[in-house]
């Protein structure tokens, strides 16, 4: 969600921050600031709306300290004075916030009582004036008072704090929000994730949940509990070395890139495990695991929106191929329902960024009732990743846009591919299906395939981009595509979209449809696809413009055909098409695909 960037060492920290910051854009924002400290003056320049906003009023601000902000709104509208970075009142501190403090009205009213005044909505000027109200009253250094202060503060924070009165060091605390540092030759670097480091640091401490710490040039910091002062240590992870990863090249959208990347991200997530004419599959994050799991109760799986969606298909995968109760849980609902969870279960968390509040909430709760935890994540030393007992990275790659593409293709190649190893672990006599494997083999070939020629997915998409509704049908593995499809139209199309199990839709839902509304019926050839076409035939005498994504080429419909492979690899594919049109018709709108309204790539509030 919100960006982090802060800087302290022998080089003019402007430049540096704004970089950063713009390297930030992705996650989505709605405002942006930056403090710079310089001659005991902290000057602090803040805008609503983008980045570049703030350039022309940085101009001739310079100094070696600075810290920088991208808001995604919570508590107060996108505003100039809602923007971070927060100062107190008595111009002491300055501070950015990722998170949100629930108990912010509670202390409000403390700060009311005591005659402090405050400027802002946000509950994040409420935590810094907190601050330097404790500072002042007990006289106390900025660390002194933090953790004085955070051990009474309820909900998620990454914060980054300068002192004015000590111009040494920042202080960094975590609760939540993501925060990495950096540590270079005589500067430092923090920022809510490692791609403002990369190509500057070659290494970075990922602070863990309920730490804090003083950063200062150069040095690798002391990281402490903040509830009891524990040294916890500070373990150095290397960072790719290359900018180009996190760069559009020729594109014209970052997602676009990423839809292109899918041959190369699938493949990567192959590598090593799954090789040409080999009898099985191996997954080292889970080895020692195995036998717990396929002994399982029941296996829970938790995610939201995209990684919810690649859950719906792996409950399919874990059901058929390992015989393993599997279900599936919107995270955000999980630990509001008094799951049934003991150390006879296992809870799988899929998050790309591995940040995901809710789904780290959902984790953190099946932890503590005894289950077996396993992360399904992008970003190595994410929270998911650390908090887990064990699981599997997708090594997909930096994944910039905000609507993901290729993160869910290999979200759910990972599952397949943990399904079929679990399943072989089942039965040690079981011979895994090796037309099965074989096909998986191929989907980095047979996504290209798709990619060469988009002309047609690119004309559909032009007569798409003014309809009011789009519905989107499968069955099987193709009912969670048809959901993660009608999410990919929303999110950069805007349009309202739908996804339906087809043989649910008669159930109530074909109401919606009325002369021309489209609708794409995921239909590859398979044990579904005969009851598919006849829910099309459905819609169609309802008026309906079908268009079917298949394998098969219709003469009655419009299709848009996809390489035939098994049915369990299908929805691979199917995805890429779909991913495609959503693409184009929200182009064809002149949208902002890659930052669409309201949204932000990692969401770390509940």
């Amino acid at each position: 969600m919100c960006g982090i960037v802060g800087y302290i060492g022998n080089k003019e920290a402007t430049p540096i921050v704004l970089k950063g910051l713009r390297l930030l854009e992705y996650r989505g924002y709605d405002s942006a600031g930056i403090a710079v400290y310089a001659n005991q003056t902290i000057t602090t320049i803040k805008k609503a709306g983008k980045v570049q906003n703030l350039i022309p009023l940085l101009k001739g601000i310079k100094g070696n300290i600075a810290i920088g902000h991208t808001r995604w709104a919570t508590h107060g509208e996108p505003s100039d004075i809602n923007a971070h970075p927060h100062s107190s009142a008595s111009g002491r501190f300055v501070m950015v916030h990722n998170g949100i403090i629930e108990n912010h009205k509670e202390l409000r009213d403390v700060l009311h009582t005591e005659g402090v005044a405050l400027k802002s909505e946000t509950d994040s000027e409420v935590l810094i004036a907190y601050i330097d109200l404790i500072s002042r009253k007990y006289k106390l250094s900025a660390l002194a008072a933090c953790k004085r202060i955070l051990p009474f503060v309820k909900g998620s924070y990454a914060l980054v704090i300068f002192d004015k009165n000590d111009p040494t060091r920042l202080i960094v605390a975590k609760n939540g929000g993501p925060l990495v540092i950096g540590v270079g030759k005589e500067e430092s670097i923090i920022a809510s994730d490692a791609s403002p480091l990369i190509g500057r640091i070659k290494n970075v401490i990922y602070l863990t949940d309920g730490t804090i710490a003083e950063v200062r040039p150069g040095r690798v910091p002391v990281i402490t509990t903040i509830t009891d002062g524990k040294n916890v240590g500070a373990e150095l992870v290397p960072i790719p070395k290359s900018i180009t990863a996190i760069q559009k090249g020729a594109y014209k959208h970052f997602m676009l890139k990423e839809i292109y990347d899918q041959p190369n991200a699938i493949t990567d997530c192959l590598r090593g495990r799954l090789k040409p004419g080999a009898q099985g599959i191996k997954l080292g994050g889970i080895e020692s695991y195995e036998d717990r799991i396929v002994a399982s109760r029941h296996l829970q799986i938790v995610g939201c929106g995209t990684s919810w969606h690649a859950g719906l298909l792996a409950k399919y995968y874990f059901e058929s191929l390992a015989g393993i109760h599997t279900s599936v849980d919107i995270a955000s609902e999980y630990r509001y329902r008094s799951p049934l969870i003991n150390h006879q279960d296992t809870v799988l968390g899929i998050s790309q960024s591995g940040e995901t509040a809710d789904t780290l909430a959902a984790i953190m709760l099946a932890k503590k009732q005894g289950a077996l935890t396993l992360g399904l994540c992008n970003v190595v030393g994410s929270s998911i990743s650390r908090e887990t007992e064990a699981g599997v990275f997708m090594h997909a790659g930096p994944e910039i846009s905000v609507a993901s593409t290729k993160a869910f293709t290999a979200q759910v190649l990972t599952l397949l591919l943990m399904a079929i190893r679990l399943g072989y672990i089942q039965d040690k006599n079981q011979s895994i299906p090796q037309s099965l494997l074989t096909d998986l083999l191929r989907v980095p070939q047979l996504i290209e395939q798709i990619l060469t020629d988009t002309s047609a997915i690119k004309t559909l998409a032009s007569s798409l981009s003014e309809q009011p509704l789009i519905v989107f049908m499968g069955r099987g593995v193709s009912y969670p595509v048809a959901l993660e499809a009608a999410l990919k139209m929303k999110e950069i199309s805007y349009i309202h979209a739908e996804g339906f199990a087809a043989g649910e839709l008669k159930h109530g839902s074909i109401a919606l449809i009325e002369e021309g509304t489209p609708v794409v019926v995921i239909a590859p050839s398979g044990m579904h696809y005969e009851k598919t076409m006849s829910n099309a035939a459905e819609v169609q005498a309802r008026g309906a413009r079908v268009i079917v994504v298949s394998d098969v080429v219709h003469e009655i419909y419009e299709t848009i055909q996809i390489p035939k492979t098994d049915e369990l690899v299908s929805p691979l594919l199917a995805v890429v098409v779909l991913q495609l049109l959503a693409y184009y018709t929200a182009d064809a709108k002149k949208l902002p695909i890659d930052q669409p309204r309201n949204l932000a790539k990692s969401v770390t509030v509940e």
